[in-house]
């Protein structure tokens, strides 16, 4: 299995708007070859900044990698730019393959 995360550092105050583009979004992953399941979490309080992060698992890195480069993938993240104002940054990405647990 592999785990795919995204880090958003979102403006204080924005997190209500943050989690509405989220709740309100097509993520296309239905019927995606390898997907496995989604999780949008918030972390910590920072003085600038509300922590998210996207958590979404896999069959394997290669279906991951398969759905990045997939019509899915771009439908998903068409409007991406469209909520800038909402961070502070560009999202983080970190992978990672499941050693122990899982399926």
């Amino acid at each position: 299995m592999y785990i795919a995360m995204n880090r958003f550092k979102i403006v204080k105050g924005q997190e209500a708007a943050f989690e509405k583009v989220w709740s309100d979004r097509d993520s296309h992953l239905d019927g995606v070859p390898g997907f496995k399941d989604f999780k949008l979490v918030r972390g910590p309080e920072r003085e600038d900044h509300t922590l998210y992060a996207s958590h979404s698992v896999w069959g394997s890195e290669e279906a991951f990698s398969a759905w990045t480069r997939s019509d899915a993938f771009r439908k998903a993240h068409a409007q991406a730019g469209d909520n800038s104002a909402l961070y502070l940054g560009h999202p983080e990405f970190e992978g990672f393959t499941v050693v122990l647990g899982g399926d």
